[in-house]
């Protein structure tokens, strides 16, 4: 069967983390279907881009490279992938779940028939038997997501058409370069045989990008305010806490629902997927849709009143007490401690 494609995206030259994440996942999925790991970037003057993903694993990078490619516009971006898709029928093609990725791969699969799971958190390669016709299908993407707002996790496989087709979130996947970058090969994609007229309906007139101002995904502590913190008063107490250990401030949904913070800070399935070294869950019940977007941080620490709160089974250490209790010591002390 034929090899794995990740679409990769870039940002004023530069690879979105997604991308590498998920060309990461493709070389463990590759390795199971002993196939190749393909790239298609698609941009302007970014050609200088292939050597990092060779890094990631890439052993073909198929390059369209051109100036009326400098931004991301639908019709001529979809044009290229179709065009790419007929000609190397990839098994399975991978997109980041981002603004662009959920424009393009939509219109990718709906062109070629080919399905698409949405928002992704796991990727596995599985077998599957129809339990209608009893026929078994060897070697399915099992396409793993939260479902029916959260409650369940489903498992979608596509056995009938290729490509099959995943957007993930960013984050969700580990980003790992390999020690050696593999020696790979360019495509060079002539884009003036593909494009017509008509694919440039929409011209950009002008583009601005605001900064981030929070960046929680790039923590490496954090401080996670739930619910049961109470109200927008006693959030001062997260962010006191997350400014004695040097931290930023997360939040879950119900939290950011109730007006305590703003949307930026929030963590989750409909949030922001964040991996730091450590994280205080206070006042966090630790529902799956939250924990989803931060249970493989590496060290988890509970604070709430609730002893049976579901959080708990996830946290590397429990601290059974009320915040207003409990944040005041943990600042008292770690000053004390850092004199």
């Amino acid at each position: 069967m034929n090899n794995i494609i990740v679409y990769i995206e870039t940002e004023d030259r530069k690879i979105c983390d997604v991308s590498l994440e998920l060309l990461t996942k493709a070389r463990t999925l590759a390795s199971h279907l002993n196939v190749d790991v393909e790239a298609l970037l698609i941009g302007s003057n970014v050609e200088n881009l292939v050597e990092e993903l060779y890094l990631y694993g890439a052993k073909k990078v198929h390059l369209a490279d051109d100036p009326v490619l400098a931004f991301y516009r639908t019709l001529p971006y979809t044009a290229i992938t179709l065009n790419l898709f007929k000609e190397e029928q990839p098994q399975i093609a991978l997109f980041g779940a981002t603004t662009v990725g959920r424009d393009l791969a939509p219109r990718v699969s709906s062109a070629l028939h080919s399905g698409l799971t949405a928002d992704c958190t796991a990727l596995e390669i599985g077998d599957h038997e129809d339990p209608k016709s009893g026929k078994n299908y060897k070697n399915l993407l099992y396409q793993i997501r939260p479902a029916f707002g959260g409650n369940i996790i489903a498992t979608i496989v596509n056995p009938e058409h290729r490509p099959q087709m995943a957007t993930v979130r960013e984050g969700v996947m580990k980003k790992e370069p390999l020690n050696n970058a593999i020696k790979g090969v360019v495509n060079k994609i002539d884009v003036s045989k593909i494009l017509i007229d008509s694919d440039f309906a929409v011209e950009i007139i002008k583009r601005e990008i605001e900064e981030k101002k929070i960046d929680i995904k790039g923590a490496q502590i954090l401080v996670d305010g739930g619910y049961g913190v109470g109200s927008k008063e006693n959030f001062k107490l997260i962010f006191d806490l997350a400014k004695t250990l040097g931290a930023e401030v997360g939040a879950s949904r119900a939290a950011v629902d109730a007006g305590f913070v703003e949307n930026a800070r929030q963590i989750g399935q409909t949030g922001v997927t964040v991996r730091p070294k450590v994280i205080f869950c206070v006042g966090v019940s630790g529902a799956i849709q939250h924990t989803a977007g931060m249970d493989q941080s590496k060290i988890i620490i509970a604070i709430n009143n609730d002893p049976t709160a579901p959080i708990h089974k996830i946290a590397d250490y429990s601290i059974i007490g009320d915040l207003n209790d409990v944040v005041p010591k943990i600042i008292a002390s770690y000053k004390k401690q850092s004199k």
